[in-house]
């Protein structure tokens, strides 16, 4: 058993089916409803297809509960070719009486240890206010995660903006007459762009559809990218707790040419996660074709986060996307000791 020793505490490697009732216990009141978190830990911990995370337990004292918990789950990944096993940072929890720096700062230093002999490399996105400490562990700022937006309502939109200037009432009448125009000429100036995203059929799926032609057919780049084939699909959008994702296939004929894996509410179709005959580089049109089907579902904006390069970025700015916030993305990869590393991530690339 591999140990970090400390003043008053020790850190220990889990074990995921002997410690389950125990880390539970420490998620308690912690990391959301505790029912759901249950259910969570079956799925994340017990059922992962890339294998079992990597789980690190904190004790106050040697035998006694474990008075916090981190984890990192198991991403199989590729780059430039060849294979790699990443590990996600998830779920760090510690009981109310032990929260300062120096518990929690060993439970990461075990992790990140943990990480180094098992792992090919590690991510993660903490707190920005925790930048310092993952800095002080040994990880680096890889990139930032953004995530870009594109309207195709406009009524609230335009209602919002008018609202700066008029009385509510009137912004709202004028938006409503407004934002409807508004999305004919948007509409309308895509169709001229890229005339080609008519031909594609689209297809809602409730379960993740069969990707696996897609996935074994298109281009794979050279960064860093997760594995997207069906067993990992089924695990990561179906088996999940809670599952609400709707999957957008795009079809040229019997061909898969693009596929889309979505939440929504009210207002947003957000895409977690995508991929393309043309990789993680989608064709503008492929772009398009997303716009016109979240427009006809109802959507008012469509979104997505994304840390990738600018060249396979580019399309979704053509597209009219726009940057609305960023979250730093850390990570340990001893293969890339300098400079940013090449990636593709997704939202669907973190825990859920």
């Amino acid at each position: 058993m591999s140990a970090t020793e400390g003043p008053q505490y020790r850190v220990r490697d889990g074990d995921i089916a002997r410690d389950r009732e125990a880390v539970l216990a420490v998620w308690r009141g912690n990391l959301g409803q505790d029912a759901r978190m249950a259910r969570k830990y079956d799925w994340f911990y017990g059922r992962a297809p890339s294998g079992a995370p990597l789980l690190q337990l904190l004790e106050h004292e040697a035998g006694a509960a474990p008075v916090g918990v981190c984890a990192a789950g198991r991403r199989r990944m590729s780059h430039r070719g060849q294979p790699l096993c990443a590990g996600v940072l998830v779920d760090l929890a510690v009981a109310p009486d032990h929260r300062s720096l120096g518990p929690a700062l060993m439970l990461q230093q075990g992790l990140f240890a943990a990480g180094k002999r098992e792992l090919d490399l590690l991510y993660g996105f903490p707190n920005p206010k925790a930048a310092p400490v993952f800095k002080r562990i040994g990880y680096r700022k890889f990139a930032d995660m953004t995530r870009y937006a594109r309207v195709v309502r406009h009524a609230s939109y335009a209602r919002r903006r008018l609202a700066e200037k008029l009385p509510a009432p009137l912004a709202a009448a004028m938006a409503a007459m407004a934002g409807p125009a508004i999305d004919l000429l948007k509409r309308l100036d895509d169709a001229r762009r890229w005339p080609a995203a008519r031909r594609y059929r689209v297809e809602w799926h409730e379960r993740a559809p069969d990707i696996e032609s897609l996935w074994r057919d298109s281009a794979k780049p050279d960064a860093l990218t997760a594995v997207r084939d069906a067993a990992y699909l089924r695990w990561r959008f179906d088996e999940a707790p809670d599952a609400r994702f709707r999957h957008l296939l795009l079809r040229d004929g019997d061909t898969s040419c693009a596929w889309f894996a979505t939440t929504h509410d009210d207002h947003t179709l957000q895409v977690h996660d995508f991929w393309t005959l043309d990789g993680a580089t989608p064709a503008p049109e492929i772009i398009a074709a997303l716009l016109r089907a979240a427009y006809a579902m109802g959507h008012a904006t469509v979104s997505l986060e994304l840390a990738t390069s600018a060249q396979r970025l580019q399309p979704w700015l053509t597209l009219g996307f726009s940057d609305r916030g960023q979250r730093p993305l850390f990570g340990y990869w001893a293969q890339i000791a300098d400079g940013s590393p090449d990636l593709h991530i997704v939202s669907a690339d973190e825990d859920e």
